[in-house]
């Protein structure tokens, strides 16, 4: 087998599929250019611009690292990027963003020539489907509801007014100063009463009900029966017993993360998103399914959802006594479209046949370690150094490259100032990291940095150090198939069980290269024994770190470490090359098509375009666009691909 060094290949730019108002007057331009990489890959460039959207910048992530819990939504929580405007000034902000080898990734496994091909060119063109833990891929294939008598009438959801709902919705969340909410019955007789009554205790969990009479009319007042601390909490005594207390069901979504997804049901159902529980965040920009569970909501109210939302439908609902739990997946199977492909079809069998046969690098993906010229793991560095006014400036100081408008504002306002509460005011939105550290900043006093900066949510800090972790990883694994190759060799090390153990020379035939694992550094990791075992001593001491001692005195930042397998060879692996005319019509059919009865459109034989439709399963804690650059050959990072991508403008 053997290694490719990959020095400067070349990517597709995707245009996106929710185009903006003035899309159709900017003409869709195409380009063709010769890439000129070390490793001689034939591979040549075309790029598709209708305007400089976020196409890679949610990434195409699998869950990552399963044994820690904050990470499962880390990469999601980097800052975004602000592309308003010029697409030539966003592309010169993102000169200063990075590259592949700025992050370690510099190595393939595959000997095929790289080939182009336009990733996620309409969102719908990546599809992720959930593997629970027995390994069951989920789909929506089924909207019915389980039949249960202790359900309400369909009149609940019909009764009260829209005016009547936003009132009680106020009351609910406590946003105005009435204790109760009077609802006349119109149409007086006890069934009517009691549906309304059914319909405010279910809609709107927290309030109670009862009758009164005022002026010879009936009225259904509302009210909390426990202040505060009924916010939400569905009642004990309305849940029956014989049904398990957590309703499960599919989540099929499109163009939306799941947080965000989240977020929208918990409105529409008026309470908290912390009664939603998942075993992953999921893709973005893209089609995904997964399964959700919530406490204490009926199928009967989630299903009476799918008439009002947009891009998401839920479905195959059942009752269990346990939510879900972050990590308890098997893995992500994906249905990737890279169209308008160049290779020839030798190229692309070998290509799929190494990814299947030999797998790719496991390297930690771009949106690992963020989009702006300060990259995360820098700040995890500081971090772990104990340098906290290092950690402050890096979060709040200016930066060259693309950033939302008001951030920017911000730091030139801190770099001006050092006045915590005149950046704040330059902030209309306090939740990003950079507003949680100022009114940190504000709260302690800026000789106390490390209680200000612990206002930021945990799995955001622990972020910074896991990106730092990543960083190290990524950038060791290079040296290790670069010093020796995709073989094991004495001194790798290999899991039994749990327990990492070095590979001896009289054992080194018993294993392959898919056995060898490396550490992520830490306390409670051993290192190879062999020359990558003195690089990671090395690469923490140019860091100002102690390799042996990777304790911290704030015990959140203790690094116990881990351990990843270098190469993962996915499963499930099969591949069509597909004929197409017109760029937007979809190349396979969804779930939802499939509920729907919508067909596939009908392909050409010989088509202006070819397209590569790919299906793969990856395990947690791996990247499916490390896999799709083992194909293609290609730098995924955003500034390679914007740079490409405005060439046509200069």
């Amino acid at each position: 087998m053997e290694t490719v060094e990959m020095n400067s290949v070349s990517l597709k730019r995707p245009h996106s599929e929710d185009d903006v108002a003035n899309a159709g007057e900017i003409k869709r331009q195409k380009i063709s250019e010769k890439s000129k990489t070390g490793n001689d890959s034939g591979q040549s460039v075309e790029t598709v611009t209708e305007h400089p959207d976020k196409s890679l910048l949610e990434g195409t992530k699998n869950e990552i690292i399963p044994n820690e819990e904050s990470e499962e939504q880390e990469d999601d929580e980097l800052e975004g990027s602000d592309e308003d405007g010029d697409p030539e000034s966003f592309a010169d902000m993102m000169k200063h963003g990075l590259t592949e080898s700025d992050v370690g990734i510099t190595k393939f496994v595959s000997s095929h020539k790289g080939f182009s091909g336009i990733l996620k060119e309409r969102y719908s063109d990546f599809v992720v489907h959930e593997i629970g833990k027995d390994g069951r891929v989920s789909h929506l294939d089924d909207f019915s509801v389980p039949v249960d008598d202790e359900d309400p009438s369909e009149e609940t959801f019909t009764v009260l007014s829209d005016e009547d709902k936003q009132r009680l919705e106020e009351l609910q969340l406590l946003k105005n100063k009435e204790t109760s909410v009077a609802i006349e019955v119109i149409e007086d007789t006890k069934e009517k009463r009691t549906v309304i009554h059914q319909a405010v205790k279910s809609l709107f969990p927290g309030l109670e009900t009862k009758t009164e009479d005022r002026d010879g009319k009936k009225y259904i007042i509302a009210y909390h029966a426990a202040g505060k601390k009924a916010l939400a909490n569905p009642r004990k005594h309305s849940w029956p017993k014989s049904r398990g207390s957590y309703c499960h069901f599919v989540l099929y979504k499109e163009n939306k993360d799941t947080m965000d997804a989240i977020n929208v049901l918990s409105k529409f159902l008026r309470v908290k998103p912390n009664i939603f529980s998942y075993m992953g965040t999921k893709d973005k920009r893209a089609i995904t399914v997964q399964e959700i569970a919530v406490l204490r909501i009926t199928a009967q109210r989630l299903a009476h959802l799918n008439k009002c939302l947009m891009n998401f439908k839920l479905g195959n609902f059942s009752y269990k006594n346990h939510p879900l739990k972050l990590g308890e997946l098997q893995g992500n199977h994906f249905t990737v479209v890279l169209r308008n492909i160049t290779g020839t079809d030798d190229q692309i069998e070998q290509a799929m046949h190494s990814l299947r046969e030999i797998g790719f690098i496991n390297y930690y993906g771009m949106q690992r370690f963020g989009t702006t010229a300060v990259p995360t793991y820098q700040i995890g560095r500081a971090i772990l150094q104990n340098n906290w006014n290092e950690v402050m400036d890096l979060i709040l100081k200016p930066r060259p490259g693309a950033e939302k408008g008001y951030l920017v504002k911000c730091r030139e306002e801190w770099a001006k100032t050092k006045d915590p509460a005149a950046a704040l005011k330059k902030l209309p939105v306090k939740r990003c990291v950079e507003g949680q550290l100022l009114r940190g900043l504000l709260k302690y006093g800026m000789k106390n940095i490390i209680s200000a900066f612990g206002i930021i949510p945990r799995n955001n800090r622990l972020m910074y150090i896991h990106s730092y972790q990543s960083y190290v990883w990524n950038n060791m694994v290079s040296k290790r198939i670069e010093e020796y190759g995709l073989r094991a060799v004495p001194g790798d090390l290999i899991l039994k069980g749990a327990t990492a153990v070095h590979i001896e020379e009289e054992d080194v035939d018993n294993y392959t290269i898919h056995d060898v694992v490396m550490p992520l550094p830490g306390f409670d990791v051993i290192y190879p024994k062999h020359k990558i075992g003195e690089a990671y001593k090395e690469m923490l001491v140019a860091d100002n770190l102690d390799i042996n001692n990777m304790r911290h005195k704030i015990r959140d930042y203790s690094l116990s470490g881990a351990y990843r397998k270098i190469i993962i060879r996915p499963q499930n692996v099969s591949w069509e090359v597909v004929a197409y005319d017109d760029p937007k019509i979809p190349l396979f059919t969804t779930d939802l098509d499939k509920l729907e009865g919508k067909p596939l459109p009908a392909l050409p034989t010989d088509g202006k375009f070819r397209a590569l439709k790919m299906e793969f399963s990856l395990p947690p804690s791996t990247y499916a666009t490390m896999a799709i650059r083992e194909v293609l050959k290609m730098d995924t990072s955003i500034k390679n691909q914007t740079q490409l991508n405005t060439t046509w403008l200069r």
